[in-house]
C-alpha cells in the first residue's frame, strides 16, 4: 500500500491502481510504444496471462514513497528515430499532471529510462 500521512489523517491507494494510473499515462504520450518488464513478478504475470499483455499496466512502473512524496520509476519502449529527450521530458510532465491531479498526492520525481526501441 501507498500509504501518506497528512493533517487531515492517512491515505493509503494500492500500488496496482498507481501502477496503472501512471502507465496509462505515459503509454498515451507520442513515440512510446509500450511499458517494458522490469522485474520477475511482472515476467511472471506476463507468462501467466499472455492475452492480457496489453492490458497490464503496471508493467514497467515501480512507485515509491520518500519523505511523503512519490518517486515514480518508468521502463519505456519507443518508436526508433524518434527524439528520446522530447519524448521523455513528455512523459515526465503527462505523468507528473496525471498522478497530481487524480491523487492530490506530490510527485518528487520520475525517473524514465528508454529500455527498448522497436521500428515501425
Amino acid at each position: 500500500m501507498i500509504r501518506i500521512e497528512n493533517r487531515y489523517g492517512t491515505i493509503e491507494i494500492s500500488p496496482e491502481y498507481f501502477a496503472g494510473l501512471v502507465g496509462n499515462a505515459a503509454t498515451n504520450c507520442y513515440g512510446v510504444v509500450g511499458m517494458v518488464v522490469t522485474d520477475a513478478v511482472q515476467g511472471i504475470k506476463t507468462m501467466m496471462h499472455p492475452k492480457s499483455q496489453g492490458e497490464m499496466m503496471d508493467k514497467g512502473v515501480r512507485v515509491r514513497v520518500s519523505n511523503g512524496e512519490l518517486v515514480l520509476d518508468l521502463h519505456i519502449e519507443v518508436i526508433y528515430g524518434i527524439n528520446i529527450a522530447a519524448i521523455t521530458k513528455s512523459i515526465v510532465k503527462n505523468v507528473r499532471y496525471a498522478v497530481e491531479s487524480s491523487t492530490g498526492f506530490k510527485v518528487q520525481k520520475v525517473n524514465v529510462f528508454v529500455d527498448a526501441m522497436k521500428q515501425v
